[in-house]
């Protein structure tokens, strides 16, 4: 296996490209395996996609359990992990911070911290302590003995806002507070996705699998994407494809959905 640091110099490596990598999201360690042997180059957590399998909704995981997930997907693989941290599990700076560290300790490679209260559940922090925020945890990943790869999320369109013009400004922020990778989840169109991508100077990252939405990682790369990432889109798929199966089961005694 190859070490820790090893692995965040290779993911760090793969932001420096002249084109866009797909960062996948297994949400067990099986899933992990799986597209380690599909050939995928890193590998990212999803918290929907985790919290699922374990019976519970995005949001209501404890930063220990999914630290502990994370860990065991970075010890499963020899591929770099980054890991969804939502907001850090935490409003303060401080504790932000806190966190970087142990997913550091927990063997990542990277993660991710968005800019909105835990559980998503009002809208993002002020941008001011948002990018507070985001320099406490750059100052975390920086300081640590490997190139760990902070990723900084401006929620905006997740959080039901779409507003342009604020999440440039909201990634310009966080770009000068120290994130290495900049994500805006929710972009759906190539225009809006480009005038992300000129605005700043950082990788930027993007998710892909939104309904409506038909880009290819070619089209992607030609915009200037660096990473795209599907967030809960796999599990979602498998536990759909799974129900369907077991509905046809239940209510028709018809198992042929398992022969597909």
């Amino acid at each position: 296996m190859k070490s820790q640091a090893e692995k965040a110099a290779i993911f760090r490596a793969l932001h420096a490209r002249d084109r866009a990598f797909i960062i996948p999201n297994p949400w067990d360690v099986g899933a992990a395996k799986m597209l380690e042997a599909l050939g995928f180059e890193a590998l990212a957590t999803t918290s929907a996609g985790f919290a699922q399998s374990i019976g519970t909704t995005d949001g209501a995981v404890d930063r220990d359990t999914m630290l502990a997930h994370a860990a065991q997907l970075a010890a499963a693989t020899d591929l770099p992990v980054s890991a969804d941290l939502e907001n850090g599990y935490a409003d303060d700076p401080a504790a932000v911070a806190d966190t970087i560290r142990l997913a550091a300790a927990a063997g990542l490679a990277g993660c991710s911290i968005e800019d909105v209260p835990a559980g998503r559940a009002g809208a993002p922090y002020d941008l001011a302590f948002a990018a507070e925020r985001v320099a406490a945890a750059a100052d975390a990943a920086h300081g640590l003995p490997f190139p760990f790869v902070l990723t900084a999320r401006a929620e905006n369109y997740i959080a039901g806002r779409p507003d342009l013009a604020d999440t440039i400004a909201r990634l310009q922020a966080y770009q000068a507070a120290g994130a290495d990778v900049l994500y805006a989840p929710g972009l759906r169109t190539a225009e809006d996705i480009a005038a992300v991508v000129r605005s700043v100077d950082r990788p930027v990252n993007v998710l892909m699998g939104l309904p409506g939405v038909d880009l290819t990682l070619a089209d992607l790369s030609a915009l200037g994407v660096r990473r795209v990432s599907i967030g809960s889109g796999l599990s979602r798929l498998a536990y759909t494809t799974a129900r369907r199966a077991a509905k046809l089961m239940h209510d028709r005694g018809d198992f042929s959905e398992l022969t597909r």
